[in-house]
Formats: C-alpha cells, structure tokens, sequence
C-alpha cells in the first residue's frame, strides 16, 4: 500500500513549476523584491536580482561557445559563485556539472573527462589542483587566478555577459538535463548520475515539500551533494527563501538558525543530528525557529534531540539516483524506520534473482517510478554501470532492506557491507544508534571482519567527544542490555576523528579493507561473555 505525503502531488508538473528558466523567471515576476539567498558572508540577492545573475551568466557562458546541453562544470565550495554557475547554466539550458571540492589526483581528472565540459567556473582557491592533470576537453575556466597552463583562464567579473545578445530560443524540457551529480567513489571511480528537471523537482518536493513560501531553508549540505540542491530548489519552486553555508558546523549550527531565522534546514543526515544531540543542554534550546528537518534515521535518540530543540522531524530514502522512494509522515514515531513506499513508485525487495524475499527477510531494494524521467536515466558515459542498474527492468538501489507487519521499510546496510553474523543478518545502522547513545561516543561506524569460525564478527569504530575517553568494556555493557546479543560488536576500535566523505558519510570500505588492527580490542579475548 502506497504512502503520499500531503504535499506531494504525483501528477507530472507545468514545464514553469519545474524547469529553471521558467520558473526563475514566474517567482522573480511574483517575488520580485523578496530576498531569496542570504550568503554567509550577508550579502543577499532578491528573486528578481538572482534572475539577472543568471542572465548575465547565461550570456557570458553562451558568448563563450556554450549550447543547450553543453555540460558546465561548477567547482567551488557553496556560496554566490557556485550558485550563478547553476542557475546560469540553466537558464541557458546548459547543463550543471558540480565537482566534489575533496576531489584531487586521478579522481579529479576522472571526473573532468567523464563530464566533458569545455568551461568551468571555480573557486580560484582549487585551480592548483589543476596543474599536471590530463584536463580533456577543458578550454576555458572562470576563475579569480592562475590557471594552469593549457586553460584559457578568465576573471569571475567576465561572468557579467551582455544580455542583449542572449539568445533563448531553445526551449528545455522536463525530460532535459538540468545535471551531472557524482557519486562519492569511496569503493570505485566516481559514476556521474544524469539527472532531468523532473528528477530535480520530484526529489525536492518529496523531500523538501513541507517547505512554504515564509518559510527560509538553512542549506549547509554542498551544492554538489542531491542534498544541497534538491533543497535550494525546493525553496525556488516554493517561493521559499535560503540561507547558504558552506558546511555543516556543529558549534555554529543554533547560531546559524537563530541568525537567519531559519525554520527548515537542507537535513541532518547521518551523524551531524548526533553531534548537534550531544552538546550539553542549555535553558535555551527550544528558543529558536526551527521547525521541521530531514533526520536520517531515525532513532530514540533522535526523537529526544528533536522534542529538545521543539522541531518536527521528517524522514525516508534517497540516493542520487532516485527520487525519495520511501517516506514517513512528519514526526513519525518508529525508530529506525525509513517510513513506507509513496504513491507514484514500486518498491520490491528481492534476492540475488530479483526475485522477492519474504517480509521480514532482508533483501535488495529494487523500484520503478510511475512517471517517466522522474529518476535517473543513467550514468554518464558508463552504459555497463546503467545497464547493470537498470537490470530487468527495476533500478537496483545496491541497499539491503527489511520489512515488518505494518509495511515499514528498515535500512540494513549496503550490499556489499551487510553484516551475516551466527546465521543472523544485523543491521549497522540498528548497532550505529545504540553506539550514539552512549553519552561518550561522538561519532560510530559498524563493519563485518572476518570470522574465525565462519561468516562475519561485527566491529565498531568509534571516536569520543571532546574531553572524553571511552573504555570498549564498559561500551559493551553499555550495549548489551540494548542490543540483541549477536548484535553486540566482538571488537570495538577507538579513534580520535572518523574519516569521511565530504557529504559527512562515513569512509567504512577503510575499517573493512583494514580489517581487524593491532589496535583492536576484542571482547572475547577480555573474557566478557554475553547472555543469549
């Protein structure tokens, strides 16, 4: 039984609800004077002062060569430069191609010739990167600095085209590109996951849909993650208003709110509502305006953080590919679950065979969505990749599920890193929660390593919050009365910082690749037996 959100309308949306340039141009005509991005740094552009950004950009691109469907690669960190690359793109009907500010080396060049473009605009902090690399097709870069040899670099002030030459006689279309969005690449190069505007806007709205027009959006996500943008745009079709950050900050975070009047923010996804949880309480934690955000997943933990702060909480699934196939009503109750399937999708959880698995018994998320282009249509020059997704007719997410009575969905774990332990399948993201709730732990990852008898032992690599230690034995007592027995990590690892992606994902294929470290302590070896 399908679930729908009340602000999510299935049907296919006009060609001015969804696409760029259309729409830009329908809210600043509505909206004209009303601020629709506050930048960190407090400079802000009304609707109507975003949309002649983005026609001088559109223009400066086209005198540069740039066509409809042309790929413009944007590099830089959120903020005025990586906005305009966006929107005036767009409005061009170029596409936006946002490149990972971590990416260097061979990843960096990956990515450059995978996407194609002949004009970038960057941050002139990122150019060095450039020096050396085999740069493809790259002519042209906007840039206040040096570019490398090779590159024809232009001053970012260049950006300011001249409108009256502009030409927009091409039309973009729901089915058109908006983008190129890469995927993380922390187990193999990165896949560059093409997306259409009917992509764009169905994930935003399911996402972010709850969002209205009084309403101002914290974006800290980055603009080069489905998090960021699907939230700036969500805010656009909205008539909603951005403040733009460059990052997530714990310590910043309420500030941040508080200064902006943020009632929304682009999300709290894996440990940053746990960071954000384990400051200590103060008298004024509830006044703020904050009031309703994304919390992946969802635990008691979270709940408690939530009814602490006074905001309403929002979960589901998504991925870059998809589009939020699985949701739950605002301030759901069931921890751990991604909510249930929503109208306009089919989800199947399935074997190695595709074919589907019991309820209760865990299996691969595989879907299809009713309307057209309103997933991804593929990778970008990677047509083994797409295929091998798009086996047998269903997209198949790589993601471990499990189902109860009532028809809500658990994440498991990926593929590749469910955990099969005594003939049990265990959840790291069940493990992961418990771990957070530990008043000493401040960041957790859970991993398989190798058995000695057969299957999998569970590892947990931690780190502790500032000024505090943790002991693995007293962590296992902690957990023992909270987990089921085989649930409880065999070896626990303590770290200072876990290393991460910069969407904040933790890099787990390092802990599995690792394996069990000299530095790895091991609860059978300390003698601590577990009551089954």
């Amino acid at each position: 039984m399908s679930h729908r959100p009340y602000w999510f309308d299935p049907a296919m949306p006009a060609v001015d609800e969804a696409v760029l340039r259309p729409l830009l141009e329908k809210q600043a005509g509505r909206l004209r004077d009303k601020v629709f991005v506050r930048f960190a740094d407090g400079t802000q552009w009304t609707y109507a002062e975003t949309l002649a950004v983005a026609r001088r950009t559109a223009a400066a691109l086209q005198a540069e060569g740039v066509r409809p469907g042309d790929r413009v690669a944007a590099w830089g960190p959120n903020g005025a430069l990586q906005l305009r690359a966006w929107f005036g793109a767009n409005y061009l009907g170029a596409v936006y191609v946002p490149v990972n500010t971590a990416y260097r080396g061979n990843l960096l060049a990956h990515v450059i010739a995978n996407a194609g473009s002949e004009v970038m605009i960057a941050d002139a902090g990122l150019l060095e990167r450039l020096a050396g690399l085999d740069t493809a097709r790259l002519k042209v870069v906007f840039a206040d600095g040096a570019a490398p040899a090779g590159l024809r670099q232009k001053p970012v002030e260049a950006l300011d085209g001249d409108e009256k030459n502009l030409d927009l006689s091409a039309a973009p279309a729901l089915w058109d590109e908006y983008g190129i969005i890469y995927t993380s690449g922390t187990t193999g190069p990165s896949k560059g996951v093409l997306s259409s505007y009917l992509h764009l806007w169905t994930t935003s709205v399911l996402t972010y849909g709850y969002m209205q027009e009084a309403d101002t959006c914290l974006v800290n996500l980055p603009m080069f993650h489905v998090g960021g943008t699907t939230s700036i745009y969500c805010a656009l079709t909205r008539g909603a208003g951005i403040a733009l950050f460059d990052g997530f900050s714990a310590s910043a975070f309420w500030d941040q709110v508080r200064a902006t009047g943020a009632t929304i923010s682009s999300g709290l996804i894996g440990v940053m509502a746990a960071f954000l949880a384990k400051a200590p309480p103060r008298p004024d934690d509830a006044d703020n305006p904050l009031r309703i955000t994304n919390i992946i997943p969802v635990s008691d933990f979270m709940l408690d953080f939530a009814r602490r702060f006074g905001f309403q909480t929002f979960t589901g699934f998504n991925m870059t590919e998809i589009s939020c196939p699985l949701v739950a009503d605002l301030g759901a109750k069931v921890p751990g679950s991604c909510g249930r399937p929503r109208s306009g999708v089919e989800v199947r959880l399935v074997d190695g065979n595709d074919m589907e698995v019991p309820a209760g018994a865990v299996g691969e998320m595989i879907l299809r969505a009713d309307n057209p282009w309103a997933m991804s249509h593929g990778y970008n020059a990677m047509p083994e990749a797409t295929a091998h997704a798009w086996r047998n007719g269903w997209f198949h997410t790589g993601d471990a599920f499990r189902t109860d009575a009532d028809g809500n969905f658990y994440f498991v774990d990926r593929i590749k890193g469910t955990i099969r332990r005594r003939g049990e399948n265990v959840s790291s993201m069940e493990v992961e929660a418990e771990l957070l709730a530990h008043p000493a732990v401040l960041d957790a990852a859970v991993v398989a390593v190798p058995a000695d008898e057969s299957e999998d032992e569970i590892m947990a690599v931690v780190s502790p919050k500032p000024g505090q230690s943790i002991d693995p034995a007293e962590l296992v007592r902690f957990l023992a009365p909270r987990l089921a027995y085989f649930m409880v990590p065999r070896y626990v690892r303590v770290l200072d910082a876990l290393p991460k992606t910069p969407t904040n994902k933790v890099r787990k294929n390092l802990f599995r690749e690792a394996g069990i470290t000299p530095d790895s302590w091991d609860r059978v070896a300390a003698g601590i037996k577990l009551a089954k």
